[in-house]
């Protein structure tokens, strides 16, 4: 496949997908999406692509259910334009905390996405940190799947923390927090926490010595932010000096962004897997890391067949 790759970008995150194209010297190929006034979504690839390496680069986040459809049927649409090869490049896949029954009678909602993804007609996919990594077992497909701890160590190490602490917001994140620690050489900590409900839960004990300490919140994703909010609050009571935050994925859904301007915490750091423009006009604490470097890589790697494995590494 000697020809440039061909990038079609859904409308969840343009701005990266734009990014992506700027950095690897193409433009994205032409497709028109529209949506009929019931709510239908309508796809029209606007050149030959016939034989092309085509990626499609959407992010499956709020509107998840309308973005995850409109990954489908531009996939559909570029499989029956008679592409040689389709890849789902995904920087954040939603649905991907329903990974397991947790409760008996539940769905495994991860799988099901992965399936329908494939049955689409996607060749391969492309990830950036799942929020579990045994999701990439359950695509059919070959599946890349890159890390954006690099891109946010760099931007800690940037500003230069004093007596900095990783913390995990629970048990389930200690080795993600391990692996920040490890490479910034500082403390780790961890939050013991236990969840009430979906989307609620309360912080009861400081696992590490955080009092003054510049302190740092690990996830691999924010939502509604309650979690991290509480958490914040349960350091600043345990003695820390500052409290900021750090995320492969801000979804920032819900009371988010209230949550945020009224916390403590002086700042989150997070990729641009979800378009934050938007977020940061309303809080000033979000500093978006961008991941159109990594991905251009990661994309230019796939299409002339070469190792991409040096790009999974911490």
């Amino acid at each position: 496949m000697a020809d440039n790759p061909l990038l079609i970008s859904g409308r969840s995150n343009v701005r990266l997908a734009k990014g992506i194209a700027e950095r690897m010297g193409v433009s994205p190929t032409k497709c028109d999406i529209v949506n009929f006034s019931d709510g239908e979504i309508f796809c029209q690839i606007l050149e030959n692509i016939r034989g092309g390496d085509v990626f499609i680069i959407q992010s499956t986040c709020p509107p998840v259910n309308d973005y995850l459809m409109e990954l489908l049927i531009i996939t559909d649409a570029v499989k029956r334009a008679s592409a040689r090869r389709i890849t789902a490049v995904i920087p954040y896949f939603g649905y991907a905390r329903q990974d397991r029954k947790v409760q008996s009678r539940t769905p495994i909602t991860a799988r099901l996405v992965a399936d329908l993804v494939v049955q689409a007609g996607a060749d391969r996919a492309l990830f950036l940190d799942l929020h579990a990594g045994q999701i990439q077992g359950f695509f059919d497909k070959p599946v890349d799947h890159l890390y954006g701890t690099p891109l946010i160590v760099e931007a800690i190490k940037k500003n230069g923390y004093e007596d900095l602490v990783m913390v995990s917001p629970d048990a389930g994140g200690v080795e993600r927090a391990r692996v920040y620690a490890k490479s910034l050489n500082c403390g780790l900590g961890i939050i013991d926490k236990r969840r009430e409900g979906k989307n609620l839960a309360k912080a009861m004990n400081i696992i590490g010595d955080v009092r003054d300490k510049n302190v740092m919140i690990v996830d691999d994703m924010v939502d509604t932010a309650g979690t991290l909010t509480e958490g914040v609050n349960a350091l600043i009571e345990a003695g820390a000096k500052t409290v900021q935050a750090c995320c492969s994925h801000a979804v920032l859904s819900g009371k988010a962004i209230d949550r945020l301007n009224s916390s403590p915490i002086t700042k989150l750091y997070c990729t641009n897997s979800i378009d934050q423009t938007e977020h940061a006009k309303r809080c000033a604490k979000i500093e978006s890391l961008d991941i159109a470097p990594l991905f251009a890589e990661a994309v230019d790697r796939i299409h002339h067949e070469k190792s991409v494995s040096s790009l999974f590494e911490y």
